[in-house]
Parts: C-alpha cells; structure tokens; sequence
C-alpha cells in the first residue's frame, strides 16, 4: 500500500472519530448522553376549544327563553305575574348584547337567538290579545306576519348580499337612514323595542280590566248571567277569572304612551322589508347578468 493511500486511510478515521464525537459525550460515570448540538422542540400546546353554546350573552338568550315560557303559563289568568316576567325577559334583551361586547362574546349563532326569542315572545301575546279580541284578530294576525316576514327577509338578505360575517345590525346610512339609525344607535332602538312591548303588554292588561274594550267582563259580574261552564277553561270560565282583576287607570296610561312609539316601530318594519326585498332583487338581477354574460362568451 502507498504512502499516499495510507495518509487517506488516516484522514478518513481521523474525521470518523471527530463526527462520533459530536454524536454522543460520554459521561463521568461512564453513561452515554445524547447530543448537545441537538435541543429537543417543546410540544405544541393543545388549543383550547370554546364552546358558544355556553357564551354569557347565550345563557342570558336561554333564561329570556324560561322567562317567556313562564309568562304564557300564567297568561290566562295571572296578568300581575305574567306582565312580570314577560318584562323582565324584554329587559334582559338590552343585557345580553351589552354581555356580548364586554366579554367579546358576540356569536351568529346568539344573533339568531336573541332575534327569534323576540320574534317568538311577540307572536305568542299577540296570539293571546287574538283571542282575548276575536273581533280585532285580523290586526293582530297582520302584525305577527309583518315582524316575522320584516327581520326574516331583512336578516336573509344581510347573509347573503352582506356576507356571512356581516351582523343585520350593520346597516349603512347610503341604504336605509331610518334603518341605520334604528340598528345603531342604542337608545333609539332600546326605546323603540321597549315601548312596542310596553304597547302590547298594556293591551294585555286592558283585556283584563277595561269594559270599553272586553264588554264581556261587564257580563261576567251580572248575577242574571247564565253560570260559567263546568270546564275550567272553558270561555266562560276564563271571562269570569278575568273580570276586575286589575284597575284600568295604569293600563290605558302605559298603552296611550307607548302608542306612537309602536307604530314608529311598525313603520319600521315596513321599510325594512320593502329595503331587504330591493337588496335581494338587485343581487337576482346581478346574477342574471353574469349568466348573461358567460353564455354570451
């Protein structure tokens, strides 16, 4: 063997002996201990998975659901109570938005809540002011349609003109001035909402203790009158329940008050669904036109 091939032998081992050395160290005690060069990556941390459903503002949405549910178990004949918590819930609507944005908790899925509780809480009172006045039932039926169709198509149209993560809140002054200031400013639309309720409670209260509107509970205190019929819930029975629970002073004040601002409210309503309609015509005739234009291509 050559000189030459020897001296690359040497060369060889010497770089084999060095790159062992980087490997591993060996301990005083004689143990092996894993590279230095090497620092071990920390482990990833697990994200943490909230859950909305359990959102403050979500569990004020649930106790305004209880409280509803409450109030038109005490409906037929427990106006006092009724009137209570059926309050109590409408004001705990104006709580759980200010709940939203203090935590930063604000939700599409507490959005809807809070939008179909009231949705719901109104129809199921003006169901009973229907009953309470079968003559007037017609007004009340067109307000119900109204409300629902009026923030169902203005609510659809936010999502799918505006985009999924736009809130129906969001209105620019450019297409509604009313609507704007309605959905941004706070007072304006606590008020108008608080008063609409205020309005219906007030009738609510009326049918209980005002002859001029329900003549019938002048009958139901005649002592000629033929008696109440044997069923507890039949409407003879709930007249008789009913008749001079409660003094009309309060009542006819409450609902005189709140009336202007009830129509304001459903004016509103008006605009906001003939506003919702043009917004989704201009995103069908936009469409059209792009099919237009691709098939002319």
């Amino acid at each position: 063997m050559s000189a030459r091939t020897r001296r690359q032998k040497a060369a060889l081992g010497v770089q084999a002996e060095g790159s062992d050395m980087m490997t591993t160290t060996t301990a005083s005690n004689g143990t092996a201990r894993k590279p230095l060069s090497k620092a071990r990556s920390p482990a990833p941390e697990e994200e943490t998975k909230e859950n909305v459903f359990l959102f403050v503002p979500n569990l004020i949405g649930y106790a305004r659901v209880f409280l509803t549910v409450a109030s038109l178990y005490y409906m037929p004949l427990h106006p006092r109570t009724c009137s209570l918590l059926y309050s109590v819930s409408c004001l705990l609507d104006a709580l759980d938005g200010y709940a939203a944005r203090y935590y930063n908790q604000s939700t599409t899925f507490g959005a809807v809540l809070d939008m179909v509780t009231d949705r719901c809480t109104t129809a199921c009172l003006l169901v009973f002011l229907s009953s309470a006045w079968p003559r007037w039932s017609i007004v009340f039926q067109s307000l119900i349609s109204l409300d629902l169709a009026s923030h169902y198509m203005h609510m659809y149209a936010t999502l799918s003109m505006g985009g999924s993560g736009k809130s129906h809140k969001n209105v620019e002054a450019t297409r509604s001035w009313i609507l704007h200031q309605y959905y941004t400013n706070k007072t304006v639309l606590f008020v108008c909402c608080a008063l609409n309720e205020l309005f219906f409670i007030g009738l609510y209260l009326l049918s209980f203790s005002s002859p001029i509107l329900s003549p019938s509970l002048l009958q139901a205190q005649d002592p000629s009158a033929p008696p109440a019929l044997a069923s507890p819930w039949s409407a003879g029975a709930l007249e008789m329940a009913r008749a001079n629970k409660i003094d009309s002073f309060w009542p006819w004040v409450i609902t005189g008050i709140s009336a202007p601002v009830m129509a304001l409210k459903q004016f509103i309503n008006v605009v906001q669904m003939v506003k919702a309609s043009k917004w989704l015509v201009e995103g069908d005739l936009a469409r059209r036109a792009a099919a237009q234009n691709v098939k002319g291509l």
